[in-house]
This record gives C-alpha cells, structure tokens and sequence, in this order.
C-alpha cells in the first residue's frame, strides 16, 4: 500500500496533529528515561486524544487519530531513512 493513499483518508483538519504529533515524538526521543519502544504507542495514544479533542468522539476519529499518528511515525522514519542514505550509511 502506498502512503498517498493513507495521506488521502486523513482529514485535512488533522494535519496540524500530524506536526504535533511529530514534535512530541521527537522531543520524547531526547527524553532519556523514555524507552524507544515506547514512542510509538505514546505518539498513537497522544494522535487519537487530540483528534478526539478537535473532532470529537466517535470511531471516525479514533480510526483518524490512528492513521495521523502513524502517518507521523512513518514520516519521521522516511526523513530519518533519507538522511542515513544522503550521509552515506
């Protein structure tokens, strides 16, 4: 499955729990007692909240907050893999 595809299915007005979503990530990678492992269930747990606050509750949303946390997971990797690549590793 290609990525567009799952860009497509997010509303529009989530994006901004795209970026925040990428911010929180990174900011709990520099935080040492966070375990690696445990970001990705954090930023999920943190996308479904904040998709549930902007739209309100329903399964709409929670499949929402699903797919804009892990479009900002799998964004973070793509930048990160792209870069490993220019630097040559």
């Amino acid at each position: 499955m290609e990525w567009n595809v799952i860009f497509e299915l997010i509303d529009p007005r989530l994006f901004i729990v795209v970026a925040a979503c990428w911010v929180i990530g990174y900011i709990l990678k520099k935080t040492p007692k966070v375990p690696d492992w445990s970001i990705v269930y954090l930023v999920l747990i943190i996308a479904v909240w904040l998709t549930i606050g902007l739209i309100g509750w329903s399964v709409e949303a929670l499949i929402q907050g699903i797919l804009a946390g892990a479009f900002a997971v799998f964004g973070h990797q793509a930048v990160k893999q792209a870069k490993e690549i220019g630097d040559g590793q």
